[in-house]
């Protein structure tokens, strides 16, 4: 079955960068990129460009209503994620949306018990769960070989929030479109991967946020410390602090000068065993050995994400990443903004 996918505010930077979701679309077997929108219609046009012109449109319901697409892949501002996905459950549509789906977590928890009501199919990408790190992590969790859990860290530090204007995506910028700044855009990712490596509810205990370095309205780094029910500390780092590159750069490198070089560690470490995972290497270090393994990802994970997702719906299995775990995250994240006495 060939299926027609259409794609809702193209606008957001992971249209054609990063995840570059339109891209990996467009190449996939049976798959056909019917359709995109964007409230820009040049811009719509301009991303169509670059993935055979599909037909482009400004209003996301009139394009639904011509072209009755068969999936939904869902972008766009974070102010208006909950508005589409309302829509999209009303309508009957399966999608994936990107996180964080909402501004805060009260306007996620509305379209998760919707989604729950309605037995809608409704994905959310989580790339770091098919990280060489995270599926490391998981097969020694399921061994048991860390022994008693004591501790997880993560540092996500990346390029420049200029990118974000270089990349048509100036939105992000703008606390009252995004909801904040690098917490809310990466805190989602290291929430979730935490959550699932220990499999317990989270409190977090301290937080702090800036915007010193880069001097916008949204922080460029934030630090947060949680705490598992059962005991486990955990550090997240989340930043636009890395300056390797300008907004030139930007412009110039493409995805894949994009994604090397960015500022990044995780740890998990137990009584018996602590893995790591940094600058493309895991090392895996026990009481008398050690051992040092590849740590980078067989591709862009995205397509995968994408792949599966159209597998899942098509064969009537339950998403691998839902709305409600996209919810556990953002709740996080409003907690640390909270701490960090930041409204949102």
């Amino acid at each position: 079955m060939r299926v027609r996918v259409a794609a809702i505010g193209v606008s957001h930077w992971h249209a054609l960068y990063d995840p570059a979701y339109l891209r990996q679309l467009h190449k996939m077997e049976g798959v056909e990129l019917a359709a995109i929108q964007d409230d820009d219609l040049d811009l719509a046009n301009r991303r169509g460009a670059e993935v055979g012109s599909p037909k482009a449109f400004s209003d996301y319901k009139e394009m639904l209503l011509q072209t009755r697409p068969d999936f939904v892949l869902a972008l766009g501002r974070h102010d208006r994620m909950a508005a589409v996905a309302h829509h999209l459950l009303d309508n009957g549509y399966p999608f994936l949306m990107e996180k964080p789906m909402g501004l805060n977590a009260a306007e996620v928890a509305g379209i998760a018990d919707k989604a729950k009501v309605l037995n809608s199919y409704a994905a959310v990408p989580m790339p770091l769960r098919l990280s060489p790190f995270f599926l490391k992590a998981s097969a020694l969790a399921a061994e048991n070989r860390f022994g008693r859990l004591s501790h997880l860290y993560m540092r996500m530090n990346r390029f420049s929030s200029a990118r974000y204007i270089a990349w048509d995506s100036a939105w992000m910028l703008d606390p009252a479109a995004s909801g904040g700044g690098a917490l809310r855009n990466l805190g989602v990712h290291g929430f979730d991967l935490f959550h699932a490596l220990v499999g317990e509810e989270m409190e977090v205990v301290g937080a702090q946020i800036s915007a010193r370095s880069l001097g916008q309205k949204v922080e460029d780094y934030a630090s947060v410390l949680f705490r598992s029910e059962s005991g486990v500390l955990g550090t997240l780092e989340v930043g636009n602090a890395f300056p390797r590159l300008t907004t030139e750069g930007i412009k110039a490198g493409g995805t894949d000068k994009l994604l090397d070089g960015a500022d990044g560690e995780m740890k998990i470490c137990g009584s018996d065993a602590m893995l790591t995972a940094k600058d493309g290497q895991l090392k895996l270090v026990a009481a008398r050995d050690e051992e040092t393994m590849p740590g980078l990802p067989d591709g862009n994970p995205s397509y995968r994400i994408l792949e599966d997702a159209l597998d899942r719906w098509r064969s009537g299995r339950p998403a691998a990443v839902g709305v409600f775990d996209c919810l556990r995250a953002v709740k996080l994240v409003d907690d640390a903004y909270r701490l960090a006495g930041t409204a949102t």
